[in-house]
């Protein structure tokens, strides 16, 4: 390690020790993995469940996208609780020890799909993209702010919460949004819901964020610049995006085959795909911008001038002392 990358490393690494010191770098660690292996395991017994290889193709396709987005943030977190066991390692060091627990994270999680069948080359690619969304997930723990990178992970869990939350309760809520005995106004219906998930995802986020880092201030006594307190915010939305994204790159032999069973699962798959690219913006911008309206409520206002009065009235009486 060189001595240029050491400084500012030491200097960083002694602003946030209580930070790095405490214990819910590992608290987050083990809600994100559990959230991790409780989405791949419903993944597998959903996969495993269908005797028809066409159902299993499809199955495969619909649980793909959880799974890489859970594992972006399992990723993340394990590699922040690993980063934070390492106050004194140069920042090179601590990217390769977040890279390296992604990776880890990623590649146990990808056996859990793998094994379902080694020979069948579906699950390899659903397998490699998780290892690598775990991995990409990992990368920002390196970077330093732990905080933010924190903060963002538990964004994203309450995201992903609220989202179990309103998919039971989708059926009841419909009709709110329209959804009548038409095939059309249920798909209007299903279309505004999909956009009030994505803003109330949004506003999750930027709140749980915002106040994290809030949080942060108060117990190390330094805060970070309010830019961050934006993209800690638009951090959930974020990584829906790039898991999105994951999905139709490393995983697009998957959902092509799952398009290639009929017309009907090729819309659906095209429909699934937008909804889910849509819902991750919406996310990210309203995310953002709830985290920073809340940050600009707390800027202090300028403090008012000094009134100047009480001297331009005592200047007569100046003069008139000086005439006498």
């Amino acid at each position: 390690m060189s001595e240029p990358d050491s400084g500012p490393d030491q200097a960083e690494g002694a602003q946030q020790g209580p930070e790095r010191a405490s214990s819910r770098g590992i608290v987050l660690a083990v809600v994100a993995l559990a959230w991790a292996a409780a989405m791949l395991w419903s993944a597998r017994a959903t996969i495993t469940g269908r005797t028809d290889a066409e159902m299993e193709v499809t199955s495969t396709a619909y649980a793909m996208p959880g799974a890489v987005s859970a594992a972006l943030v399992a990723g993340a977190a394990a590699a922040l609780a690993v980063v934070t066991l390492l106050p004194r390692a140069g920042r090179t060091a601590r990217f390769l020890a977040a890279i390296g627990t992604g990776l880890a994270v990623g590649l146990l999680g990808g056996l859990t799909i793998i094994t379902i069948n080694s020979e069948g080359w579906v699950y390899a690619v659903v397998g490699g993209t998780i290892a690598a969304a775990a991995t990409i997930g990992g990368a920002p723990a390196g970077f330093g702010h732990p905080r933010v990178t924190a903060a963002v992970c538990w964004g994203a869990i309450a995201v992903f919460l609220l989202g179990v939350v309103l998919s039971f309760l989708q059926h009841d809520l419909l009709p709110v949004f329209g959804a009548g005995d038409t095939s059309s106004s249920r798909a209007d219906a299903a279309s505004y819901f999909g956009f009030a998930q994505g803003a109330l995802g949004g506003l999750a986020a930027g709140l749980v964020t915002y106040r994290l880092l809030r949080r942060a201030r108060h117990r190390t006594g330094a805060d970070v610049r309010w830019p961050l307190y934006a993209l800690a915010g638009a951090g959930p939305g974020l990584l829906l995006v790039v898991g999105e994204l994951l999905t139709r790159t490393a995983g697009a032999r998957v959902l092509e085959l799952a398009g290639k069973i009929s017309e009907l699962e090729l819309t659906v798959q095209q429909m699934l795909s937008g909804s889910r690219l849509n819902n991750g913006l919406i996310v990210l911008f309203v995310g953002a911008f709830t985290a920073m309206v809340a940050v600009g409520r707390t800027l202090g206002s300028p403090a008012p001038a000094p009134d100047t009065a009480p001297a331009v009235a005592a200047q007569p009486a100046d003069l008139s002392r000086a005439g006498d």
